[in-house]
């Protein structure tokens, strides 16, 4: 990835945060050289100390430029680095175009996207885990986790693998469902402009970008809609949450 792309994934961070913080973060950000970025930050949010509060930091995993992330530091373990957030009445429309998904977008401290290509950069490095959370109508939150979690690079559309699952209900992104979309595991993501998925349309024109099949048994990517089924079998939750950090079974 070139200087011009490595800026584009910081600055589309970066873009909503107050100016003073903006030039601050960038004053603070260790200089780039020939060889690529330096490092400086933590390569995600587990490395911070455990006494650290939730909220915005600057991350680098190995190889990458840095990025401005929120760390989730009180879900259970610590250490999360959030990369999906979403409120059912969101001001994001989450129909992106491809190059937008892939570099991000949002505000770190409300709705956002961390970037698929960040995605895949950040799970490179290491093993990792997620935690897919959602909140109904009633204000109960429920969660899946995965023990593994990574996303490809670009040249193979970004697909997403996922390791076994634990949590609560039905298993709904690595197990097939005829009922409803199909299967989320090993599915390239789509966006509005660029159709990766395995039905007729484009599943992504109608919602937003995502990993899916025929079309999604669970939806996070949408406005007015974040599915999922026995929860919110209408679309209805109020909000969604990605996280993750490194896994323990590697």
């Amino acid at each position: 990835m070139g200087l011009q792309a490595g800026m584009r994934l910081l600055c589309g961070g970066l873009a909503l945060l107050p100016m003073v913080v903006v030039m601050f973060l960038l004053y603070m950000s260790p200089a780039v050289t020939a060889a690529g970025f330096q490092s400086g930050f933590p390569a995600d949010c587990s490395h911070l100390h455990s006494s650290s509060p939730s909220g915005v930091y600057v991350i680098q995993p190995a190889g990458a430029p840095p990025r401005v992330v929120w760390c989730d530091m009180d879900t259970e373990g610590k250490g999360w680095t959030v990369i999906q957030r979403n409120t059912y009445n969101t001001e994001i429309t989450w129909k992106e175009t491809w190059t937008t998904y892939k570099y991000g977008f949002g505000n770190v401290r409300a709705d956002y996207w961390l970037g698929t290509e960040y995605l895949h950069l950040l799970t490179q490095q290491n093993a990792y885990k997620v935690r897919f959370v959602v909140e109904n109508k009633s204000n109960v939150t429920h969660y899946a986790e995965y023990d593994i979690f990574s996303v490809e690079g670009e040249a193979s559309g970004y697909p997403l693998r996922l390791g076994r699952f634990s949590g609560e209900g039905e298993d709904y992104l690595t197990t097939y469902h005829t009922r409803y979309g199909g299967i989320h595991d090993n599915m390239k993501f789509s966006t509005s402009d660029r159709d990766q998925d395995q039905a007729s349309g484009n599943c992504a024109s109608s919602y937003g970008g995502w990993w899916y099949d025929k079309c999604q048994n669970i939806l996070l990517n949408a406005k007015n809609y974040i599915l999922w089924p026995g929860i919110c079998n209408s679309g209805d939750c109020k909000s969604s949450l990605i996280l993750i950090k490194p896994t323990d079974v590697c």
